[in-house]
């Protein structure tokens, strides 16, 4: 099963470099350890941009889809066997990059 875990985070700043370096290292793991699907760190809120195209509408719009203090800073995206592992994958995830993080499983069609 996949699992989604987004990084929360509250400021505009960059990881430091220590923090980037844990990242690393604990992405490399994940990656040995057989749980590395893909991962991504995203630019700003500010960088976002809305589009809604139901029903044609065709409106687009600078900035986030809302405003609010927390955002979706990156995530990553891991295999794991079941909710259990992936828990403990995020746990050390969230230690790694010291941002909080969300779990969440893909749907299953």
């Amino acid at each position: 099963m996949q699992y989604l875990v987004s990084v929360l985070f509250d400021d505009s700043v960059v990881p430091r470099d220590d923090e980037m370096a844990a990242i690393d290292a604990f992405n490399d793991r994940m990656r040995a350890e057989g749980h590395w699907v893909f991962a991504g760190g995203l630019a700003a809120p500010s960088a976002a941009t809305v589009l809604d195209n139901r029903d044609g509408a065709g409106l687009i719009t600078d900035g986030p889809y809302v405003e609010t203090k927390e955002y979706l800073a990156g995530f990553w995206v891991f295999e794991a066997p079941d909710l259990d592992v992936a828990l403990k994958i995020a746990a050390e995830g969230s230690r790694a990059c010291n941002r909080r993080v969300e779990v969440r499983p893909f749907a299953q069609p």
